[in-house]
């Protein structure tokens, strides 16, 4: 299994875009989805390289696995 490196909100947004998430609003620099099941929203900041310890917590939050993260991300 490959390591998580940090990527760019374009395309995490696209990852969870994919998953089924929907933008629900955006407030200054950061990106909020929400998915009908999931009770908390995944806030995605507007940054050009978003850390591994956000990309962690917003799978645990969106209830995505390591391994479905990797197959979404092959599919961008």
């Amino acid at each position: 299994m490959p390591r998580i490196a940090p990527i760019s909100y374009t395309k995490l947004c696209k990852v969870f875009e994919k998953e089924g998430f929907k933008l629900l609003r955006q407030k200054g620099d950061h990106l909020v989805y929400v998915k009908e099941g999931i009770s908390r929203p995944v806030v995605i900041p507007k940054h050009e390289s978003i850390p591994v310890f956000i990309i962690k917590n917003n799978l645990r939050a969106g209830r995505i696995s390591r391994e479905r993260y990797f197959e979404l991300l092959k599919q961008i």
